[in-house]
C-alpha cells in the first residue's frame, strides 16, 4: 500500500462526514474543476452493488449522492448494466490480497455492510485527442460510507468487449476521524511503483497527493451551496465536448480576422460554446417532439452576429436583428442573415414563423423575450442569457436584499417566463463569463385554447411592474415561483379594467431601445484642456494635503526625498471640485473615477482612494513581448511628456533615462505608427 498524500482537516462546523461525500461527488461529476485537462465526466450508471458475491445492482441512493442532473437520471436506468459490469470485474479483485485496500478485500464481523455504492463514469478530455483517437477512459468508483472510502478502478475493454481493471492506476480516497474536530483526508495507491500517467485522465501521483488532495480537503469543509444549477445539467456533457471541439476547430480562424475592438479570444469561443449548447438542445428537442426539420430562430440583439453565422452554417434557418450594424457583418457572406433594425416590443415585432427566440446578452430586451415568444405563436420557444439588469421599463431595481443582485435578476426573468405560461428551465453554460446562467422556455403550462387568458395575464403583470416603478403602488408585490398564477392575478387586480388590455402597437410606450449611435461615455470625449485642469487640481489637492507623505530613495548613497502627497477618498476629492466640473463628469460613464484611472501616469486609484503614483515602485511587466515588439518599443518609446517633470514641485521621481515619459520636448520621439501611416498616404 502506498500513501500518496494526507492532509489534516479541522471541522468546527460539523460539516464532516457529509461534506466529504459532497466533495467526492464534485470530483466524480465535475473533475474539470480540479483537472483542467478534462472537459468533464459523463455518469453512465450508478447504484448499489454487493460486497461479497456478484449480483444485480439496485437503484441509486439519492439521500447520499444527491440529485445528479440529466446524466444522473440516465444512470438510474443503467442499474442492471452496472450489476453486469460489477460481476465482470469483481472476480479480478482477489480477496485477502495485502496490497488492495478495503472495500476491495472481503471482510466480516458485526456491523459490516454487505453493500457498496458504485458509479460508472467516462472521463472526457479537453481538446482534440492526438491521432489516433484514444478510447474513452472509463472508471468504476466504489464507495463505502461505513468505512469512509471511495476507490477508483480504471477499466480497459479487451478484444472480446469485456472490461478489465487496470490495476496499476487504482487509487483510493479515505476520510479518517482522528479525534474531536480533527479529521484527515488521504489518497493511497496499492501499486505506486507501477502508476502510469497519461497527463490527461491520469496525472502524476504527485498531482493527486498535492493538487487534488488539497481541493478535496477544502471542499469537504466548505458549506457554500451554490445558487445555481450544475454546469450543462440539461444536455449531455459527452456530446457537448465533441461538438464544441468540432466547432472550435471549424471557426478558430475567426480569431485571426476579428475586426471589432472586442477581445476575439473571448467572443469567438464564447459564441462557439453557446452555439454548441443550442445545437445539442435543439437536436434533443427534435428527438423528444418527433421533428424532422431543423429549428428556425431569430436572435434579438445579435451584436457581432457570430452566433447567427454559426447556427446558419450548421443548417438552422434564422436571422439576427440588432440596432447597429457591426464591421464584421460584411465578412460573413450572404448565407448569414443579419438585419439592422430597432426592436420595439409590440404587435409589429412578433415572429410567428420562428421556432426559437434567442437573447444572448440582449440587455433591455431580456425580460421582453419570453413575452414576445409567448405572443408570437403557441409553439415559439426561447433561450435567454441575461447579463445587464433591465426591467420592462428601464434599469432593474432590487427588491430582495437577501439574494445577490444576479440571483434576484435571474429569478425575475424566470418569473416573466412563468407568467407567460412557460415551463422555465435553468442551466449554467461553460463560457468565459461571470454571467453564464441561461433560462429556457420550450414547453407551455397551458393548452392552446387558453392563449387569450395568458395574454391578459401577461399584460397585467407588465402593467404591475410599470406601476410599481413609478411609485403608484401602495405596496411591493413579491413573486414566488410556487404560486405564479395567484400572484399574477393579485398583481393585476388593483389596475383598472381598461389597463389590463393590450392597446396599440407598442406594449409599453415608455420603453427605451438602445441608441443607434453608441455614445462614447468613458471620459475619452472630454476636451483635453478640461481633463488637464481636473488632473492638475486633483494632484495639487493631494500634494498640499496635510500631513504630507514623503517617499525616499537612494541614488549613489544620497537620499532623495520626493513628495508623494496624501491619499484621499474619491468622495473627499469630489467635495473639492466645483459643481460644473462634477456635473460634466457625471454625464460621462464612470465619472471622476474613470477620468483619474485614465490618467494612470499621474494617479493610482485603489479601493476607492486616490494616490499620486510613484514610478519608482512600479514593477516591470512580466509579460514577455515578441522580439519585433521589443525592437519597435525601443525606437518609439517616449511619445508623451512626463507630467511630473512639468508639474510636480520636486520634478520626476525617476532620472530621465529610467522614466518612460519624455523629460522635455527634446526627448520626444514621433510614433512609428504615425510615420508609417503618413508614408502610406
Amino acid at each position: 500500500m502506498g500513501l500518496v498524500g494526507t492532509v489534516a482537516v479541522r471541522d468546527g462546523g460539523a460539516a464532516l462526514p457529509g461534506g466529504f461525500w459532497a466533495a467526492v461527488r464534485v470530483w466524480l461529476e465535475k473533475p474539470q474543476v480540479a483537472n483542467r485537462r478534462l472537459c468533464g465526466a459523463a455518469i453512465e450508471a450508478e447504484g448499489t452493488v454487493p460486497l461479497g458475491e456478484g449480483g444485480e445492482a439496485s437503484s441509486p441512493f439519492d439521500a447520499v449522492w444527491g440529485g445528479g442532473g440529466r446524466e444522473g437520471r440516465a444512470a438510474a436506468a443503467g442499474a442492471a448494466e452496472l450489476g453486469r459490469l460489477w460481476r465482470e470485474v469483481h472476480d479480478q479483485l482477489p480477496a485477502g490480497h495485502g496490497h488492495l485496500p478495503p472495500p476491495l478485500t472481503a471482510w466480516g464481523g458485526p456491523g459490516r455492510r454487505s453493500e457498496l455504492r458504485a458509479v460508472l463514469r467516462t472521463l472526457l478530455p479537453r481538446g482534440r485527442p492526438v491521432e489516433p483517437p484514444a478510447p474513452p477512459t472509463k472508471e468504476l468508483a466504489v464507495e463505502d460510507v461505513y468505512n469512509g472510502t471511495v476507490t477508483f478502478l480504471p477499466l480497459e475493454e479487451n478484444s472480446e468487449g469485456k472490461y478489465q481493471i487496470k490495476k496499476c492506476n487504482i487509487y483510493q480516497i479515505q476520510l479518517t476521524h482522528v479525534k474531536d474536530e480533527e479529521w484527515s483526508v488521504s489518497i493511497v495507491a496499492p501499486f505506486p511503483e507501477d502508476w502510469f500517467s497519461d497527463g490527461i485522465a491520469y496525472p502524476k501521483l504527485a498531482w493527486l497527493g498535492n493538487e487534488l488532495l488539497s481541493k478535496l480537503a477544502k471542499w469537504s469543509v466548505e458549506q457554500k451551496p451554490s445558487e445555481f444549477k450544475s454546469t450543462l445539467s440539461l444536455i449531455s456533457v459527452a456530446k457537448y465536448s465533441k461538438v464544441y471541439q468540432d466547432l472550435k476547430e471549424k471557426y478558430k480562424e475567426m480569431v485571426k480576422v476579428w475586426p471589432e475592438v472586442t477581445d476575439p479570444e473571448k467572443f469567438v469561443y464564447e459564441d462557439v460554446a453557446i452555439a454548441t449548447y443550442l445545437l445539442i438542445l435543439w437536436e434533443e428537442e427534435r428527438k423528444e417532439k418527433g421533428f424532422t426539420k431543423k429549428q428556425s430562430f431569430v436572435d434579438l440583439g445579435c451584436g457581432n452576429g457570430l452566433l447567427v453565422h454559426i447556427l446558419n452554417n450548421e443548417g438552422h434557418s434564422g436571422r439576427g436583428i440588432d440596432v447597429r450594424k457591426r464591421k464584421i457583418w460584411d465578412m460573413y457572406g450572404p448565407e448569414t442573415h443579419l438585419e439592422e433594425s430597432t426592436i420595439m416590443p409590440g404587435d409589429s415585432h412578433l415572429f410567428p414563423n420562428a421556432d426559437w427566440l434567442i437573447g444572448n446578452h440582449s440587455d433591455e430586451l431580456t425580460p421582453w423575450i419570453p413575452v414576445i415568444a409567448a405572443r408570437s405563436s403557441y409553439s415559439c420557444c426561447y433561450f435567454v442569457l441575461p447579463c445587464c439588469f433591465f426591467d420592462f421599463h428601464g434599469k432593474y431595481s432590487r427588491r430582495q436584499s437577501k439574494k445577490t443582485q444576479y440571483r434576484e435578476y435571474l429569478d425575475f426573468v424566470a418569473q416573466v417566463g412563468f407568467v407567460c405560461g412557460f415551463h422555465v428551465e435553468e442551466d449554467c453554460l461553460r463560457i468565459p463569463s461571470t454571467k453564464r446562467v441561461c433560462l429556457i422556455g420550450k414547453n407551455r403550462t397551458y393548452p392552446p385554447t387558453e392563449c387569450a387568458v395568458i395574454d391578459k395575464q401577461i399584460t397585467q403583470y407588465i402593467n404591475s411592474r410599470q406601476t410599481c416603478a413609478v411609485v403608484t403602488c401602495d405596496r411591493k408585490v413579491e413573486f414566488n415561483h410556487k404560486d405564479d398564477s395567484d400572484v399574477c392575478k393579485e398583481a393585476g387586480s388593483e389596475l383598472p379594467e381598461n389597463e389590463t388590455e393590450t392597446t396599440g402597437t407598442i406594449w409599453m410606450p415608455g420603453f427605451q431601445p438602445r441608441e443607434k449611435v453608441e455614445r462614447i461615455r468613458n471620459c475619452a470625449s472630454l476636451p483635453r484642456d478640461f481633463v488637464d485642469d481636473v488632473v492638475l487640481s486633483v494632484a495639487n489637492l493631494l500634494l498640499n494635503a496635510t500631513p504630507q507623505k514623503s517617499s525616499s530613495n537612494m541614488h549613489g548613497g544620497i537620499t532623495n526625498t520626493w513628495n508623494q502627497g496624501e491619499s484621499l477618498s474619491l468622495k473627499e476629492v469630489a467635495e473639492h471640485l466645483n459643481k460644473e466640473t462634477l456635473q460634466r463628469l457625471k454625464s460621462e460613464y464612470g465619472g471622476l473615477q474613470t477620468l483619474l484611472k485614465n490618467n494612470h501616469q499621474v494617479f493610482e486609484v485603489l479601493n476607492g482612494r486616490v494616490h499620486i503614483r510613484d514610478w519608482r515602485k512600479e514593477k516591470p511587466s512580466r509579460k514577455t513581448k515578441p522580439e519585433v515588439k521589443r525592437r519597435f518599443s525601443a525606437e518609439a518609446f517616449k511619445t508623451r511628456l512626463c507630467w511630473f517633470f512639468l508639474h510636480h514641485p520636486d520634478g520626476c521621481s525617476l532620472p530621465s533615462e529610467s522614466c518612460p515619459y519624455a523629460h522635455g520636448t527634446g526627448e520626444l520621439r514621433q510614433s512609428q505608427i504615425i510615420k508609417k501611416k503618413k508614408h502610406i498616404q
